[in-house]
């Protein structure tokens, strides 16, 4: 009684309906149902995990979130660290500052932005520290925003050691979607978390590093060092 038919859609799939829709200004009552959810309430029970913040915020990109953040310089170029009330949300690596702070811009085009203070410095050294030395790992906490599927090809990521790599047919075969190579490659080039996220220990079935959102020759550099510290 009271049952009705929604869309057999997989939960990766409707959450990505429902940003589309939040982003396209819909209400969030019609992403939801328009997305395949069955109630409002099954939505809400995971939407900070779907979306990484509530419906709203996310529509409204961001807003009402407060980022603080930094650009600082490591070994492998220029280094930006975000942090919002939850934890670290971006660490973005590259060769222009300027680039890297409009690229966290566009991830939040709402959010309140603020410089870090000296207090944040300390977040960027232990950030640093972490890209400069992976094995250390990271005893900060992350603010995770990504779709569902997202989440499970990142946490699948986490789960790497320092010093060994898995191709991404493996982390498809290992999250349960081993037809979904392809999307596990574009959810590991959309992720926002350099290093604490190690997106750079994923490579092709023969070896070949493949692509890297931030290079080449830095992701080939983070792995020669994991390798000759063993790990």
């Amino acid at each position: 009684a009271g049952l009705h038919l929604v869309h057999p859609l997989p939960e990766a799939h409707r959450a990505g309906r429902v940003r589309t829709e939040l982003a396209r200004g819909r209400s969030v009552t019609e992403a939801i149902y328009d997305a395949g959810f069955s109630s409002n309430s099954r939505f809400y029970e995971r939407a900070d995990r779907v979306l990484g913040m509530k419906p709203g915020s996310f529509r409204d990109g961001g807003a009402g979130t407060t980022i603080r953040f930094a650009v600082g310089q490591c070994l492998l170029g220029a280094i930006l660290v975000a942090q919002s009330e939850r934890g670290v949300c971006a660490i973005l690596l590259g060769d222009d500052a300027e680039r890297l702070v409009q690229d966290l811009q566009d991830r939040f085009p709402k959010a309140c932005m603020l410089g870090g203070d000296a207090a944040f410095e300390s977040v960027v050294a232990r950030v640093v520290g972490m890209v400069e030395q992976p094995a250390l790992g990271l005893d900060l906490p992350l603010d995770i925003r990504g779709t569902a599927f997202q989440q499970r090809v990142w946490q699948a990521l986490q789960q790497i050691p320092p010093g060994k790599t898995a191709t991404y047919s493996a982390i498809a075969e290992r999250i349960g979607a081993p037809r979904a190579v392809r999307a596990v490659a574009r959810a590991c080039a959309a992720n926002p978390l350099a290093v604490a996220i190690p997106c750079h220990r994923v490579v092709r079935r023969n070896g070949d590093l493949s692509g890297y959102r931030w290079g080449i020759d830095r992701k080939r550099t983070l792995l020669d060092r994991e390798a000759a510290s063993g790990g």
